[in-house]
């Protein structure tokens, strides 16, 4: 009986799953970010590349 209250009251996997879901959650909005950086950075660089052309 011990046994399963210690089980129950550790706690040390629960904190890594939430540190896990927060790196997750840190990842995909800075691959949003990326992503919206990369378009602009697209647009700049063909608008540029369309100027000098003419």
């Amino acid at each position: 009986m011990s046994f399963i209250r210690k089980f129950i009251k550790n706690d040390k996997g629960a904190t890594a799953i939430e540190y896990g879901l927060i790196a997750a959650l840190i990842a995909v909005a800075a691959i949003s970010a990326m992503k919206g950086v990369g378009s602009t950075l697209n647009s700049t660089f063909s608008n540029v590349s369309t100027q000098m052309g003419s």
